[in-house]
């Protein structure tokens, strides 16, 4: 097929909107499960191919069919054309609340009791899509490519009950046992999944990996545990911070920097009175922690170094010379001052004035201390070494760097303060 690198592309643009897609032959002799395993659950024995064939009797070329079933599951599907075969996107849900859903299908369908903890969880899985037109517009752009013009299909929105060829559970004999584990296991394995693949991104300090991965995860809805949906957005914010801490933590960041970021949010996010602050909050935590990750992963550094490192950005006001180190870490002067120089490519001293030089213009940026206020809290106390120090590294003096440079608001700047520092000057 002429448009297979488009295919390919489209498909992967799907899976980043954590949408399941798969393409359907019909010519094959097996039909995968384009239901993520909701019919294996309901029914004794579900025959996917015959569902799947039945449903084509009446299906139509060159048209994009949107269709909801009476399990209140969307799908996109439609013929690719010069093939037999059809893509089909989905499932999805259009509701945020999946015990509603759960119970509406229950009554609706006679479904036993006993299978509501493992519906609820699959539609707690099914990403949420309250808004179909970011969707509707990627279908359509891609049925450009694919048919050449925006005349050549049409879409269709119709309700689809698909055709049954299996008796459901409410009419199994009583002796029937399913296999109640095989949904919950499913889902769990693939939630487990995406929470490691969230923390290693953040582990890494990708921000953009990592806020498309909480994104999916807000498209997917959250779970009913209590009646008010505020307490549930609260209770999977504590779940997302513990998450991010942990992601923080294989960075190799030490725990004073994670636990002074995780309990701000942990303040935060009882702050939350709606269930949008709660996704905002979401972003802002993501974010927030891999840059935390880019500021202080010590990957690569001796213990001895790492220890160094964080008595540095835990106090700039402290002793922090070479000297004070070594006795405080019980080594040689010379020995500590050549490690850290191999480890780190510059000096202790270097280094230290650096870090101090780096919170200075973060103080100038965001607050009205005076300047020789502003030198006691970076470490230096003697106001003329450090104008002499600031101006050897931004090459202005903190007067001239205070009247030339445009403030920037706090909420501009990471937790730490190291980030968008780097965005305003760039040390000589």
């Amino acid at each position: 097929m002429h448009y297979e690198p488009e295919l390919m592309f489209f498909r992967k643009l799907l899976e980043n909107f954590h949408l399941n897609s798969n393409i359907l032959d019909a010519a094959a002799d097996v039909v995968p499960e384009f239901d993520l395993g909701l019919r294996r659950l309901l029914f004794s024995e579900p025959d996917y191919f015959y569902l799947f064939h039945e449903s084509l009797k009446d299906l139509k070329s060159n048209i994009v069919y949107c269709v909801s079933d009476e399990y209140l599951c969307s799908y996109i599907f439609f013929q690719l054309p010069e093939t037999e075969q059809y893509l089909i996107i989905g499932p999805y849900t259009r509701s945020d609340h999946p015990l509603r859903v759960v119970t509406s299908c229950a009554e609706r369908l006679s479904i036993p009791a006993r299978l509501l903890p493992q519906l609820e969880k699959y539609y707690t899985d099914l990403p949420f899509i309250a808004d179909e037109s970011t969707l509707l517009v990627l279908v359509n752009t891609f049925g450009e490519q694919i048919w050449g013009s925006m005349d050549c299909f049409s879409f269709e929105t119709t309700e689809r009950t698909i055709p049954r060829n299996s008796d459901s559970l409410a009419m199994r004999p009583e002796n029937y046992e399913p296999e109640d584990a095989f949904l919950s296991m499913q889902i769990l394995e693939e939630r487990y999944a995406s929470e490691n693949r969230l923390i290693q991104a953040v582990s890494q300090g990708l921000v953009h990996k990592a806020e498309m991965m909480v994104t999916n995860y807000s498209n997917q809805g959250i779970e009913d545990r209590m009646a008010d949906p505020v307490r549930n957005m609260k209770n999977y914010t504590i779940i997302l911070n513990t998450l991010l801490r942990k992601g923080a933590e294989a960075g190799a960041v030490h725990p004073l920097h994670i636990d002074s970021l995780s309990t701000k949010f942990a303040k935060k996010l009882e702050l939350i009175n709606s269930v949008e602050s709660g996704y905002a909050l979401h972003q802002e935590m993501v974010r927030k922690y891999c840059l935390l990750v880019k500021n202080h992963s010590m990957k690569g550094y001796s213990l001895l170094v790492r220890k160094v490192l964080t008595r540095i950005d835990y106090d700039l006001t402290a002793d922090l010379s070479l000297k004070a180190q070594a006795d405080f870490l019980n080594v040689t002067a010379s020995y500590l001052s050549t490690l850290f120089k191999k480890e780190t490519g510059m000096t202790l001293t270097e280094y230290v004035n650096r870090k101090r030089i780096e919170h200075a213009v973060f103080l100038l940026n965001t607050t009205k201390m005076q300047i020789q206020t502003i030198a006691q809290y970076c470490g230096i106390p003697d106001v003329n070494y450090f104008t002499k120090t600031f101006k050897k590294y931004i090459q202005q003096t903190p007067k001239e760097y205070r009247e030339n440079v445009s403030p920037y608001s706090a909420q501009n700047y990471s937790d730490d303060g190291q980030e968008n520092n780097k965005k305003l000057y760039e040390i000589v």
